[in-house]
């Protein structure tokens, strides 16, 4: 369990970062911004593409930093 919560955290990390690449530079790297599905399909979201890429990044450091405490079992 521990290694499956640390390499969701690590990919939504990766994701996060990469969304954040993408709407800075002005989505020149489409490939990038696997969140943009994300953003398009949830109402609330659109328009709010960085702050939501920011908030995917922090999560899976928290995630990724939380798994890394549990105990090995």
């Amino acid at each position: 369990m521990k290694k499956f919560l640390e390499g969701l955290g690590v990919l939504l990390l990766v994701v996060g970062v990469a969304g954040v690449i993408r709407e800075v530079t002005g989505g020149w790297f489409h490939f990038m911004g696997l969140t943009r599905f994300l953003t398009e399909n949830v109402g609330f979201l659109e328009g709010r593409e960085l702050f939501t890429n920011v908030v995917v990044a922090v999560v899976g450091l928290a995630l990724a930093m939380g798994a890394s405490r549990i105990a090995k079992d």
